[in-house]
């Protein structure tokens, strides 16, 4: 991937201090974050009933006392910001004119780089998290530790595995942006299950998916910057991280009724219906009748 080529973002920002508490009410893992949160699992077995119980959507608590963190502008002289600062301007870009097209505006963003742990509007949270949206604060959370996770232990080490990530989570910005976010909480209150094969949960990860495979698509258009075996590497890091396949190898068993983010199929598929469409309206995952 030719991720220099990019508009740099000036919507990156890192974490000076950490909040306190461990509330993870409202929080989107997303790809990133079950990816990390198995990682963990896996190395600290004593950890596993909280992982687990966070995987399966009962982990965890909304913490109404935390702070978010001060934040200060990302030194840009670091490669890893630069990387990152370049996708989020194309995912910027890309939306920007996206919505223009349907008649709204795009609001950007802020991506916020933090090591260890961060306070946010929707409650503390720890690298163990992995990236994740927060619809309280309209930000993207991201330990750019995990990029070394998920080259070392998933094998994805690829400029465009790592820009999905960061595209996936900014999907859920999106969703936040249309009302997709509202919609389902309202569901939810009306006793629609989030959790499960079919449910609300996985509906909503995979149109992150799906959103992601349609900024791909779109900044691929401006900018010609994606190289042989990038989508590839794209689809591998989806294949590896469905529930399926993290159950299966977590517990040697696989329960579909906890599912929150689809199966290894499920995620390569609706990337790859968001990138040969380019189209969010194929990505309509709460209406599909097979996911």
């Amino acid at each position: 991937m030719l991720w220099q080529k990019g508009r740099s973002s000036d919507n990156v920002e890192e974490a000076s201090g950490s909040g306190g508490g461990s509330g993870i009410g409202g929080i989107h893992l997303g790809l990133g974050g079950t990816i990390i949160a198995i990682i963990i699992a896996m190395i600290f077995p004593s950890t596993r009933g909280i992982i687990f119980g966070l995987l399966s959507g009962d982990g965890g608590t909304a913490s109404t006392g935390n702070t978010p963190a001060q934040v200060m502008q990302a030194d840009a002289s670091d490669p890893q910001v630069q990387f990152v600062s370049k996708i989020l301007g194309s995912t910027e870009d890309v939306w920007a004119a996206y919505f223009q097209q349907m008649g709204k505006q795009y609001v950007d963003p802020k991506l916020v780089l933090f090591h260890g742990q961060v306070g946010t509007a929707c409650g503390g949270a720890s690298a163990a998290v992995g990236p994740f949206y927060c619809p309280g604060d309209k930000r993207v959370y991201l330990d750019l530790d995990f990029f070394q996770e998920l080259a070392t232990r998933f094998h994805s080490n690829s400029d465009f595995a790592r820009a999905y990530v960061v595209a996936h989570e900014v999907g859920h910005h999106v969703q936040d942006q249309l009302g997709i976010m509202d919609t389902e909480q309202q569901l939810a209150q009306r006793g629609e299950p989030m959790q499960g094969a079919d449910g609300l949960s996985v509906r909503l990860e995979l149109q992150a998916d799906c959103f992601a495979g349609v900024w791909a698509n779109k900044s691929q258009q401006q900018l010609q910057w994606l190289q042989p075996g990038d989508i590839e590497s794209a689809l591998n890091a989806a294949s590896q991280i469905g529930d399926d396949t993290l159950q299966r190898e977590a517990r040697g068993t696989v329960v579909p009724d906890s599912f929150t983010h689809g199966t290894s199929a499920q995620r390569v598929k609706w990337f790859k219906t968001g990138f040969q469409s380019g189209d969010t309206n194929a990505c309509d995952t709460f209406h599909a009748q097979t996911l």
